[in-house]
């Protein structure tokens, strides 16, 4: 359904810094950049999803949207919490520290950043399990 989503930057070179190890994490690589927009995603599939952070086309300041979040799908509980870690490292802000999310559904644990720029983002598992049985 989705074929790529961009962010808007006001500092390519802080994104690309917070991005790429982010995007590591989860299997993804930096597929393009030039002075305008980079890219991650899988470079052997052209026709697979994409983010993009780039400065905004029409020339204006860049800035956040209001009630938009990009999520990226993550397979386990940890890799999540690392997500997390790489992201407040990197200067990130803290939206919601991960944790389950029973509200949402069993087994969706998710955590919520913002990227320096203040782009919304989350890290989601929609099947994770506690790391501990519960008693």
């Amino acid at each position: 359904m989705i074929g790529y989503t961009m962010v808007g930057t006001t500092d390519l070179k802080r994104a690309e810094h917070f991005y790429d190890p982010l995007m590591a994490l989860i299997g993804q690589e930096r597929c393009y950049c030039d002075e305008q927009v980079s890219s991650w995603g899988r470079k052997d599939d052209g026709k697979a999803p994409r983010f993009f952070a780039c400065h905004p086309f029409d020339g204006g300041t860049a800035s956040v949207g209001n009630g938009a979040m990009t999520a990226f799908l993550a397979e386990s509980a940890g890799l999540i919490d690392r997500l997390f870690e790489v992201a407040m490292e990197r200067g990130g802000r803290e939206e919601g520290k991960p944790g389950f999310r029973p509200h949402y559904g069993e087994g969706f644990y998710a955590a919520y950043v913002r990227d320096p720029d203040g782009n919304k983002l989350a890290f989601v598992c929609y099947d994770a399990r506690p790391s501990k049985p519960e008693a």
